[in-house]
């Protein structure tokens, strides 16, 4: 039985947590904050509830293995898992309204052709059936596998663009797939919105992005009845069914090393914890030891790249029943100085104090190095969103503005890590799992294979099969 030190108590280090327990280690969690679940927050009040991170999740069956693989009670069993359909009401500049149904390839085609004319919807699928070459390309190495030790290959894009002219140059980006493949601007602003939502800017997103939309599309978008916190309970649950242990508040500074390797971690207290194994699920830029992080043909390993975008929530307290009709996800796409929106409104009665009353979550991607004034960006997002919801102005309560710095203080990050993406150069691959100091692995959105609820859940399986196997360990089968 090894001593093993997880940092961080998101949703990855939680879930390597639950595996490595399992496999009879003595697992203790040190947290920063004073609860679990990272980016998987709660603002609760006067009987409202609202998710602060992620309210969608995405390829359950990540949660579906984990609670296979670490108990009796399958995911099932502790949470309630429901497709949202449609997946996402989108309503353009142009005032154009579409829904889209749930995994469901051919309803997407018809509605698209039904709200914004014939043949969008078949130049979708065209663009959807390239996705899937680049998805079937890249799935296993930046989902499944550890990250191989030559990263090169994945620097390099892998998805197949349309037969363009002689003249023209190649297909490098998001961008330049909605405005060269889509040609029509409310789908250029529907590709956009997917990169947008995962904190990418499209004019800078490899075209490997297009693996977003498909996935999404593909797959499916489920909720979690209590919302998405319910399923950051159930992990910790599972982990303390486990016995693993957890002391919050308590950061972690330093990576301890003995004999050319990990031997414990010294906490912002001054105390030390020793271990045989760490893992790091804290962002990886907070480590600031060298030797830890590494270094390759002379230079330091390079840490992972976001588009140095955050997420502004806006928690919405409304009087007045949600109506009939109203859609789980509604994206506003910008226009006129308004930034794109993605409104949430779960028809849920765990998060509002009763059924004459709506709690109701406005996002928007934004970029953290530029400055602005939160309450007067908020009223634009709320201005947004009164194309989703009917009369908000009127209903509104009260409400809570979430800034990056709020995001910040209670992770560490300001940053909202997107999922690793081929292409690029390589710049948007993450910290491998298995540092180069032995004996510290990485997991959580910060590390391979990326940010996402199920990306960090692929994280915490990543790292526990490396733990336990060693360097032989090569994925998922």
């Amino acid at each position: 039985m090894a001593r093993i030190v997880v940092i961080g108590a998101g949703l990855g280090a939680m879930a390597a947590a639950a595996r490595l327990a399992v496999a009879g280690h003595r697992v203790t969690v040190y947290e920063r904050a004073g609860t679990y679940g990272g980016a998987v927050g709660r603002f609760e009040r006067e009987g409202f509830g609202f998710d602060t991170g992620p309210g969608l999740l995405h390829l359950p069956a990540v949660y579906r293995d984990l609670f296979v693989k670490t108990g009796r009670k399958p995911l099932e069993e502790c949470v309630t898992l429901t497709q949202v359909d449609p997946a996402a009401r989108h309503v353009f500049a142009d005032g154009t309204r579409v829904d889209l149904p749930n995994a469901s390839r051919a309803g997407t085609v018809a509605a698209l052709d039904a709200a914004l004319g014939a043949g969008t919807g078949a130049r979708w699928g065209d663009f959807l059936n390239r996705a899937r070459e680049a998805w079937d390309r890249t799935r296993r190495p930046l989902l499944e596998e550890p990250q191989p030790a030559d990263p090169a290959p994945l620097a390099r894009e892998p998805y197949p663009a349309a037969k363009a002219g002689l003249l023209r140059r190649p297909t490098t980006t998001l961008a330049q797939i909605g405005a060269r493949e889509l040609r029509d601007p409310r789908l250029a602003a529907l590709l956009d919105a997917y990169a947008w939502s995962y904190g990418f800017d499209p004019a800078t997103a490899p075209a490997a992005a297009a693996v977003l939309p498909y996935m999404e599309q593909t797959f499916g978008s489920w909720y979690v009845g209590g919302g998405m916190r319910a399923l950051a309970d159930a992990v910790h649950g599972r982990c303390r069914e486990r016995r693993v242990e957890f002391v919050f508040d308590a950061p972690a500074e330093e990576v301890l090393e003995e004999g050319g390797r990990a031997a414990g971690v010294r906490l912002a207290g001054g105390g030390t914890v020793e271990a045989d194994h760490v893992v790091w699920g804290a962002p990886v830029s907070a480590l600031h030891h060298e030797r830890v992080i590494g270094r390759e043909r002379g230079g330091l390993l390079p840490l992972r790249r976001t588009d140095g975008t955050g997420r502004v929530t806006v928690c919405l307290a409304l009087r007045g029943a949600r109506e009939e009709g109203a859609a789980h996800r509604t994206v506003v796409h910008g226009g006129d100085g308004r930034p794109t929106v993605t409104v949430l409104r779960p028809d849920d009665p765990v998060l509002r104090p009763d059924a004459d009353h709506e709690s109701v979550t406005v996002t928007s991607t934004v970029r953290t190095d530029r400055e602005r004034d939160a309450e007067s960006f908020a009223d634009l997002m709320v201005e947004a969103a009164e194309q989703a919801v009917p009369g908000l102005a009127g209903r509104l309560l009260w409400r809570r503005v979430r800034t990056p710095e709020d995001v910040r203080r209670d992770t560490g990050a300001a940053e909202v890590p997107g999922p690793a993406l081929a292409g690029a150069h390589g710049r948007l691959l993450p910290a491998a799992n298995a540092s180069p100091l032995p004996g510290l692995y990485f997991a959580g959105g910060w590390s391979h294979p990326g940010g996402g609820l199920a990306h960090a859940g692929m994280s915490g399986a990543l790292v526990a099969g490396l733990v336990v196997e060693g360097a032989d360990f090569r994925g998922s089968r």
